[in-house]
């Protein structure tokens, strides 16, 4: 049995943490936003789905009462909440706690464990690249986990303890894991602002109408080629910093076991298994709000590091910035804070690989 504090009570905090009470785990969530948690004081988590259990978890008061006896930390907020979140952590951070961050985007893991270390907290972190399931919050105190991944990537920071990472991560989730080169492999991995940013905004009038479409069945040919275009300058960044991730097909493949080869192909075979999932509903969607500044934002400031042009990147996130009135990369509260726009390629390899 291990003690973990879970950061976020979304679908992926409750889910994470039914799956590790079920499993003999004594786990405590803190909602960031305040009262998410609060039906948990008195009432059982309910998971259905590919668990089914009733278990007890603990909540915390605050991200104070979050660290103060875990062992390890779980970070399950949208990326546009890892700074802040991070930022309530880190004065309560310990020598010897592990911090997952899942999944990781603009090398949130980076900036923690950096600020960790400037403040005289020798912690490991360990960035996934997705999160381990998918899940959706159906109430109060009840979650519906929809998958367990077949294969996740895992980086950690620092690199010298990758073993025990993935010793770590296997023991709370099973043996799923496989290790990153580094956690800007991890952060590369994540193919969600490649696909929800066209998802989202050649399906707009349906977004802003409310209506249930289904993801896959409006991952057309036509928009499956956007996404390949996007995809094709994510796999060019990883390339120009000397690593391999797999492609966007693969990445179906090892998670949902599709078997189709090309990406409309794989769209269609999945509405045909699932039936969904259904597509946003909300102006306000993280296919925007988070994917966009956090994931293709983020690219377009590695390319200009790296000399790797991404017209179709820089594209989506000009469209996103002018359907939602704002300016979406200037939201990405990782890059200044990280000095990204002043770091050379050489520079932020021996970073990420520390």
């Amino acid at each position: 049995m291990m003690k973990i504090g879970i950061a976020g009570t979304g679908g992926i905090g409750y889910a994470s943490a039914a799956w590790l009470a079920h499993a003999g785990h004594e786990v405590k969530v803190w909602s960031p936003g305040g009262q998410g948690a609060a039906a948990l004081r008195d009432a059982p988590l309910q998971a259905e789905g590919v668990l089914q259990a009733s278990v007890r978890v603990g909540v915390a008061a605050d991200a104070a009462d979050l660290a103060r006896d875990a062992e390890v930390l779980l970070i399950a907020v949208p990326v546009n909440g890892h700074k802040n979140v991070m930022d309530q952590l880190l004065p309560h951070l310990r020598s010897g706690q592990t911090v997952i961050v899942s999944s990781m985007a603009s090398l949130s893991a980076l900036y923690l464990y950096e600020q960790a270390r400037q403040r005289g907290a020798d912690i490991t972190v360990a960035g996934f690249g997705t999160t381990v399931l998918t899940a959706r919050r159906s109430g109060p105190a009840q979650v519906r986990i929809m998958t367990r991944r077949s294969e996740l990537g895992v980086a950690t920071l620092p690199a010298a303890r990758s073993e025990q990472a993935l010793a770590l991560c296997r023991t709370l989730f099973g043996e799923l894991f496989v290790p990153q080169a580094n956690c800007l492999a991890a952060t590369l991995t994540n193919i969600n602002p490649v696909a929800h940013g066209p998802l989202a905004l050649f399906n707009w009038t349906r977004i802003e109408r409310a209506e249930n479409w289904p993801q896959y069945h409006y991952m057309t040919p036509t928009v499956a080629g956007v996404i390949l275009k996007l995809d094709a300058e994510r796999l060019a960044l990883a390339s120009a910093f000397g690593l391999q991730v797999r492609t966007i097909e693969e990445h179906f493949a090892k998670s949902f076991g599709t078997t189709t080869p090309t990406l409309a192909e794989i769209a269609a075979e999945l509405h045909a298994k699932r039936g969904g999932p259904p597509g946003p509903t909300d102006i306000n969607t993280r296919f925007l709000a988070e994917d966009m500044p956090y994931g293709l934002a983020f690219c377009e400031v590695l390319g200009a590091m790296a000399g790797v042009p991404t017209p179709a990147t820089r594209t989506l996130v000009q469209m996103a910035s002018m359907v939602l009135d704002r300016d979406l990369a200037a939201e990405n509260d990782l890059i200044a804070a990280l000095g990204l726009r002043g770091e050379t390629l050489a520079g932020l390899q021996k970073r990420v690989s520390a």
